[in-house]
């Protein structure tokens, strides 16, 4: 990847014991800045599955903060994610997890904040990185399944606590799946309505948009990031 002449590259030994992490991360990152490339590093384990790799849910663990200066400094990465209670996929929280509003809909327990204001406080200034970070919008997974799809109680990080994240020293927050949602959803949408359409052209059109509208959305009213390019 280095090689191939991109700018920025990303390496999760997370699953690794903490000496071994440093180890395979700093060999990365000094063959990564001897080419003018920058690394993301991680430190605390996921759960989900990314690129193939599944992490079970008692497998996964939060970032201890007392680790992190000496992770830092001894693998010399360019920006950090770390774990706060986040997931890979569309199904963050498993429903016992979580409690149900007055409409019955699955509220999901809220991030470690504690666990990130700590790290902010030991790297002050040092951007960290949040993975698993969508809020897998409902109207997408209602879009889904009321076109063939089967997604039960998929749920996400609701925005108001990426907000708060990004308000504090979070540079880059994950939200692929949020794209996939909404791409699958319109698509669904569209053979249901004009199941004898066949041109890619014609269904991938509105799916663009609303992964425009939906990346506007995110960046100007959740990210904070709108206006600074």
């Amino acid at each position: 990847v280095i090689d191939g002449g991109f700018t920025s590259v990303m390496i999760d030994a997370s699953s690794k014991p903490f000496d071994e992490n440093i180890e395979i991360t700093k060999k990365v990152v000094e063959y990564a800045h001897d080419h003018g490339v920058v690394v993301e590093a991680e430190l605390g384990t996921l759960a989900g599955i990314e690129d193939e790799v599944k992490v079970a849910a008692h497998e996964a663990s939060y970032t201890h903060p007392e680790e992190v200066e000496e992770f830092v400094t001894k693998t010399g990465c360019d920006s950090l994610a770390i774990a706060i209670g986040t997931s890979h996929g569309a199904y963050k929280f498993k429903p016992e997890q979580c409690t149900r509003n007055e409409q019955g809909i699955l509220v999901p327990p809220p991030l470690r904040f504690d666990v990130l204001e700590e790290v902010s406080r030991r790297l002050p200034g040092f951007p960290i990185v949040l993975h698993g970070s969508s809020s897998v919008p409902q109207e997408y997974v209602k879009m889904i399944n009321d076109n063939g799809g089967k997604m039960p109680n998929a749920i996400g990080v609701p925005e108001d606590q990426l907000r708060q994240a990004a308000k504090l020293s979070v540079c880059k927050i994950n939200i692929d799946s949020d794209l996939r949602l909404a791409m699958t959803g319109t698509i669904r949408e569209f053979f249901n309505e004009h199941p004898d359409k066949f041109d890619p052209r014609e269904y991938l059109k509105p799916a663009r948009a609303n992964i425009k509208e939906l990346v506007r959305h995110k960046l100007r009213d959740v990210l904070g990031c709108a206006g600074k390019a």
